[in-house]
């Protein structure tokens, strides 16, 4: 049983332009309801035009020295579109070391009650998510890394969800067959597209009025609670 991480396990205090605009505040940046529309509409652009987090790169210094420039590259582009201030490399540090932490993460309430009865019935279960190494210290200090017994990160396997790499990647490290695998994910494009082009059976977890997509076996929940009905269903 793979899991997508943040907005399928835990989510982000706010939005990005909330965490970002309050340590801006202290180089001279005044938040405003403008600003903070215009920073989150300018990540969410600079996101989707960024290339993928994958580097050639094993060690994990420069593996890590990698994912913090794509960052820095990522937020500047950000700030150049609403406004550039002094100190912002000083800035970046700062926010991209508070990104790093449990603090401005919050676990979904049903997380870890969902967590502990699918290890208690005897699954395994695994993380399949496009974040950075970052994640290893989040899922810590949230208090639900030790419910994992794999942790797949686009960085270290050279993929990116949707592509069928990262899912075959965490695949291997059960010895099963991607036909004896589900991955839960948030994202119609990353976690079920993905799922199935790799061979799982993908779980939507999504709370917007959708139907199921005709043609494909794809099961949605609006909670992590419902779950259970589903694999029992199965």
């Amino acid at each position: 049983m793979f899991f997508d991480a943040a907005g399928t396990l835990f989510h982000l205090k706010g939005s990005v332009a909330d965490v970002y605009l309050t340590y801006a505040e202290k180089y001279g940046v005044v938040p405003s309801v403008q600003l903070k529309q215009a920073v989150n509409q300018a990540f969410r652009a600079a996101f989707q035009q960024a290339p993928p987090p994958v580097f050639a790169a094993d060690d994990p210094v420069t593996l890590k020295h990698c994912e913090r420039l794509w960052w820095f590259d990522l937020v500047h582009a950000v700030f150049y579109r609403v406004g550039m201030f002094e100190g912002f490399d000083d800035f970046f540090d700062e926010v991209f070391e508070a990104f790093s932490t449990g603090a401005h993460w919050r676990v979904i309430p049903e997380t870890v009650s969902v967590l502990q009865d699918l290890k208690a019935k005897g699954y395994e279960l695994g993380i399949i998510s496009n974040f950075d190494t970052r994640l290893f210290t989040i899922l810590r200090e949230l208090g639900i890394r030790h419910y994992f017994d794999s942790v797949t990160i686009s960085s270290l396997a050279g993929a990116v969800k949707p592509a069928p790499k990262i899912f075959q990647v965490a695949v291997e490290q059960h010895v099963i067959d991607p036909s004896e695998a589900v991955h839960v994910g948030d994202s119609f494009a990353e976690d079920v597209e993905g799922a199935l082009a790799a061979g799982l059976h993908p779980v939507w977890l999504t709370q917007e009025p959708v139907e199921r997509p005709q043609h494909e076996p794809v099961s949605i929940i609006r909670t992590l609670t419902e779950l259970p009905r589903v694999l029992e269903a199965w």
